[in-house]
């Protein structure tokens, strides 16, 4: 049973495709005249999406990607910059760069695994949201581009400072968000951004590692999406004493007696999530 508000899950996202089939939630971003950038309506579609994604029964694992030739170019300009930024005051813009951090949150606090499948460019907002998944599968062709000083912006944006050196080592983090330089998938594959995969098998790649999550222990994903997320700011002390606890309760799960009768008998587990 899942326990949410008595207001109905949102049915229609106008602003982006969503659709759900076999476990399987998929997010496109669908404005490839623009390399589907981002607008304000967007960025706040996502973001409430996001927040209701845990409360979707019938999602186990989350897909972002793109149609056409990019991923996602980021804010778009002439939405953002021109209306926004021209006419907002500084509350506004506040208002508006806490939403766009409240999407990569609330990535981060979902307790379902979510796989980018990096079609294209993947520039500004869009790295970062690429950033913010569990899983980033790279197409040959595709590139990362971590352009916030190139328009005179910080280059730590969205949580950006905080998981890129994680991932990459703050040697190369520093040299990726200061510059702002294009990153091809292959370097981004090297440097421990993702898996890279040829650009005809993206698709393909992308519904296997999806179909495999969704058919798995997906109460030991979620925990273990939640260790990695919370431990980045523990001691080791705290870290190794959350392990414990968390190890001990599923130690009791339906999941993981699943697992030893399926041992005992010689099969696979029918994994319940529970």
């Amino acid at each position: 049973m899942t326990y949410r508000a008595s207001a109905p899950i949102t049915k229609q996202w106008p602003h982006f495709r969503f659709s759900v089939e076999d476990g399987v939630a998929t997010v496109t971003f669908n404005r490839p005249d623009r390399l589907n950038a981002l607008t304000l309506d967007v960025y706040a579609d996502l973001r409430d999406l996001m927040g209701e994604l845990e409360y979707h029964d019938d999602v186990a694992v989350v897909v972002v990607t793109g149609t056409g030739r990019g991923f996602c170019s980021g804010g778009d300009v002439e939405d953002i910059i021109g209306k926004l930024l021209a006419a907002g005051d500084q509350r506004d813009v506040l208002e508006f760069t806490r939403m766009t951090g409240a999407v990569v949150q609330r990535m981060r606090e979902l307790p379902k695994p979510i796989i980018a499948a990096v079609n294209g460019v993947a520039a500004g907002a869009g790295a970062v949201i690429a950033l913010a998944s569990d899983f980033r599968l790279l197409a040959v062709s595709s590139s990362f581009r971590f352009l916030f000083t190139s328009v005179g912006l910080a280059g730590a944006d969205m949580g950006c400072a905080w998981m890129l050196p994680r991932l990459v080592g703050t040697g190369r983090a520093t040299e990726i968000l200061m510059l702002g330089e294009k990153l091809p998938a292959s370097d981004a594959a090297a440097y421990g951004l993702g898996r890279l995969v040829d650009d005809e098998q993206l698709a393909a790649e992308t519904a296997a590692l999806a179909r495999r999550l969704a058919d798995g222990p997906t109460f030991a994903y979620a925990a273990t999406k939640l260790l990695l997320t919370r431990e980045a700011d523990m001691s080791l002390q705290a870290a190794i004493e959350l392990e414990a606890w968390t190890q001990a309760y599923l130690m009791r799960s339906a999941d993981h007696a699943e697992f030893h009768k399926a041992f005992a008998e010689g099969r696979q587990p029918n994994w319940s999530g529970r």
